[in-house]
């Protein structure tokens, strides 16, 4: 019998799988399918918005709601979704990230659904994707785009999840850390990579993953840095290697004046046009 305590991530994955069986006991599938299907929610590829929300010209900020996480604890004290979203329209996010999962970062899907009340944005729900289950409720709350992490899935459901989201109507942001888990994410067709620069297994950062697997990404990709942004510089030098967007949590969620911090940030950005040519040019893996 094994004694390895288990990661981070495989914890927070016993706990989603657990949680969505419990909501599937209260809620069948079936149901939530009827449910989002009278909504008019779903089935149109056409009005994916999410990646064409970072195609614009300069570098796409992803603002995003997250009340808390396993390493750094309470973000804000009481954030109110409403005041934060307002704040990253005025301030120009490009589209928004709101974080649902509940045991780990006290998210709920209420949140989205008052972040789709508060504004039309694009909005990403991010979570821990485990089960066709969670894209119809992500359906329901109203997303455009669902996160698939590749190491919280096997490369087979990676590649019938990711499927069945875009059949739904909705992009997909699909989460990278290492070469091989970028290898997995193109194999199942990603058009959207998030390169986290946050260790899931120990939660530490590194910044520098992120330029480390650019030149294996290939032409026609969307390129998301995710985690560790703290300041107009790193916008600067992740712009310069070829990145179209950045997703950014923490730092806006603890500042005093969230717009104010945004429009620092935006600030920084120059005209991207065709990006790096560098990676432009790439071909990505051989």
């Amino acid at each position: 019998m094994s004694t390895r305590t288990p990661t981070v991530l495989e914890r927070i994955l016993q706990s989603t799988r657990e949680e969505v069986k419990r909501r599937k006991r209260k809620l069948p599938l079936k149901e939530l399918e009827y449910q989002a299907f009278a909504l008019g929610n779903g089935g149109d590829a056409s009005e994916r918005r999410f990646g064409a929300a970072l195609q614009e010209p300069g570098m796409a900020v992803i603002a995003e709601f997250k009340r808390r996480s396993p390493s750094a604890g309470t973000l804000r004290e009481a954030p109110d979704v409403h005041e934060l979203v307002g704040a990253y329209q005025r301030g120009g996010a490009s589209a928004l990230s709101v974080l649902t999962e509940g045991p780990n970062f006290d998210g709920t899907l209420e949140d989205l659904r008052a972040a789709r009340a508060m504004c039309e944005l694009p909005i990403l729900r991010k979570d821990f994707i485990v089960d066709e289950y969670q894209l119809h409720e992500s359906l329901l709350a109203r997303a455009d785009a669902v996160l698939l992490i590749v190491a919280a899935l096997q490369s087979g459901e990676l590649t019938a999840l990711h499927e069945r989201a875009h059949t739904l109507g909705l992009d997909v942001l699909v989460e990278v850390h290492d070469r091989d888990e970028l290898r997995t994410a193109l194999d199942a067709g990603a058009e959207l990579i998030g390169i986290n620069n946050r260790d899931l297994r120990d939660f530490s950062v590194d910044v520098e993953r992120t330029a480390r697997l650019m030149g294996d990404i290939p032409a026609g990709v969307t390129v998301i840095s995710e985690s560790g942004i703290t300041g107009a510089e790193q916008l600067r030098k992740l712009e310069d290697a070829g990145v179209d967007a950045v997703l950014v949590g923490e730092l806006l969620m603890r500042s005093a004046d969230p717009e104010a911090a945004l429009r620092a940030l935006r600030g920084a950005r120059a005209n991207r046009g065709e990006g790096s040519p560098e990676r432009r040019a790439g071909q990505g893996f051989q």
